[in-house]
């Protein structure tokens, strides 16, 4: 008896041997595949994550030059290209013409019109609105009247040769006449004002011409004597 019991635990001391070495080798074996499935899935989520990270940053540069360029278009389209000046008597400048300013009370200029050796110069083809206004105060006599004008002339490329005189190829855009005085006596107040849209050319130039005797009678007060041009 004591043999055969001892064989027999032998026998199952044997057995189990196999088994407990398989449990462990299937154990281990299960849990390296979860180790490598959680490392596959931490690779994943880490390549995710700089996907997303990429495709946001891209987004957000996007978003931003997109701002940019919007403001840039509000700022363009904002931009209107004109010019308003204010007007005054210079007698060292010229009796024949007004002395134009850009940078005095209301005056300014936006955009490419700019005021050059007293004139308005235009800087690209298109249609424009040209306007003045002059101011007189006339010291009027007995049965004299005074006719007072003013005029708004254009030298453009198209009217001759560069090398003909200038003042030959200026030619009246706008003229305005008003006459005041006769029957009445003492100072007359008078304002002559022209406007109106014309087809302007790339270069071309503006400037106003006033009759000399009247230019010394000139208002000076702001806003009484202006020239200027915007595009439409």
């Amino acid at each position: 008896m004591g043999s055969d019991y001892k064989v027999l635990l032998d026998v199952e001391e044997g057995l189990m041997a196999p088994v407990g070495v398989t449990v462990e080798r299937e154990t281990s074996t299960h849990n390296g595949r979860w180790k490598m499935w959680g490392a596959l899935l931490a690779m994943a989520l880490c390549v995710s994550a700089a996907l997303l990270f990429t495709w946001n940053h891209k987004n957000e540069v996007h978003i931003e030059q997109a701002d940019d360029l919007r403001h840039t278009l509000r700022q363009i389209s904002g931009v209107k290209n004109a010019i308003h000046l204010e007007g005054y008597y210079d007698a060292s400048y010229s009796n024949t013409t007004v002395q134009w300013s850009d940078d005095v009370s209301q005056a300014f200029s936006q955009g490419n019109l700019k005021l050059v050796n007293n004139e308005i110069v235009i800087p690209s083809t298109g249609l424009y609105f040209v306007y003045s206004q002059v101011s007189f105060k006339i010291h009027c006599q007995a049965e004299k009247m005074v006719h007072l004008s003013h005029s708004i002339n254009k030298l453009s490329d198209s009217y001759g040769n560069s090398d003909d005189d200038d003042e030959k190829r200026y030619l009246p855009l706008l003229h305005s006449t008003r006459t005041v005085c006769g029957s009445s006596q003492g100072n007359s107040y008078t304002v002559v004002y022209m406007g109106a849209v014309f087809h302007m050319k790339d270069g071309d130039r503006l400037k106003t011409v006033t009759e000399s005797r009247h230019v010394p009678h000139l208002q000076e007060k702001s806003g009484e004597n202006f020239f200027g041009v915007f595009a439409l």
